[in-house]
């Protein structure tokens, strides 16, 4: 038996969309993160908190690293980048059925700027067949000396405590941080307004892109254990703002209905969700409208 508690911060990087928002929502064992199988879903830094009778890790799930074509984008990346020197360990998220891509070459270039251990972890094996695996560990072998090399599958939850054992050894002595009923850093407003864009992205696919954003106008208790949650769905065009809204009302309604039903599981509590939708042109080019809606690089 041991009084040693260890503690500390992992990044979780990759090419957009290879699954570090479910990674992250496995590993904590509650939806904290945007899941979509569109790219580019994660905006900002989310920390999930994962506390265990021994330690305490913050994971933090950054955004894909891409080409930018937009000033979003160009914060998306600089996050992501910005976040590895500040961690104890990388975990370098590569999808199993795509394979070695170009935007993995990009990502490794700058690990090798990174003096700290990087994991590898071979996600999506559940979309491959086993012989698969072993000729992607062999090639990501001779490119970048990792620290260690997982095959996973973060939607089943496959070799993940075995990760979470070895992530322990390599994080160092040091205090909770957190409350052990902590789940994340992040305020629930931003949680509760990343509910209501993965709703949108869901149940609008290709038509309506990443031109949007869900801005939380306002939160209050009203009867009884119910509460009153307003938000606005910002777009940068009408055409797309028809789309969100659909025939009369029906493509809202269905977002609305879903959304709530996973806001009422993050806050426990029944939610009367009322939602707008306005249009904002070319707001992911405009510095005030970015800070507005919660993009600063000096949070960072």
């Amino acid at each position: 038996m041991t009084d040693i508690f260890k503690s500390g911060f992992i990044a979780i990087i990759g090419r957009p969309n290879v699954g570090k928002s479910t990674f992250m929502n496995q590993m904590i064992g509650q939806k904290i993160a945007i899941m979509s199988d569109k790219a580019q879903t994660t905006r900002n830094r989310i920390q999930g908190v994962l506390t265990t009778d021994d330690a305490q890790i913050v994971f933090i799930d950054t955004p894909g690293i891409h080409k930018p074509k937009h000033r979003l984008g160009d914060f998306m990346v600089k996050v992501a980048e910005d976040t590895l020197n500040e961690v104890d360990a990388v975990l370098f998220m590569v999808n199993a059925k795509e394979g070695y891509g170009k935007g993995d070459q990009y990502i490794l270039e700058r690990l090798k700027q990174v003096n700290r251990p990087v994991f590898l972890l071979i996600n999506k094996t559940d979309l491959v067949q086993p012989e698969e695996v072993l000729p992607l560990i062999d090639l990501y072998k001779d490119k970048y000396d990792f620290e260690e090399i997982f095959p996973i599958s973060a939607l089943e939850g496959n070799n993940m405590e075995n990760l979470l054992d070895k992530l322990k050894e390599h994080i160092p002595e040091g205090p909770q941080y957190y409350p052990e009923d902590h789940v994340t850093d992040h305020p629930e407003r931003f949680i509760i307004s990343e509910l209501i864009r993965e709703k949108v992205l869901e149940f609008t696919r290709e038509e309506v892109p990443h031109s949007i954003a869900a801005v939380i106008e306002n939160i209050e208790e009203k009867e009884k254990e119910k509460i009153l949650i307003q938000a606005t769905i910002v777009t940068e065009r009408k055409t797309q703002k028809g789309i969100i809204i659909g025939k009369q009302g029906s493509m809202l309604k269905n977002i609305g209905k879903h959304a709530r039903k996973d806001i009422e599981t993050l806050l426990g509590s029944k939610v009367y969700l009322e939602l707008w939708v306005k249009v904002r042109k070319d707001w992911r080019n405009k510095e005030s409208q970015l800070h507005e809606f919660g993009f600063r690089h000096d949070e960072y």
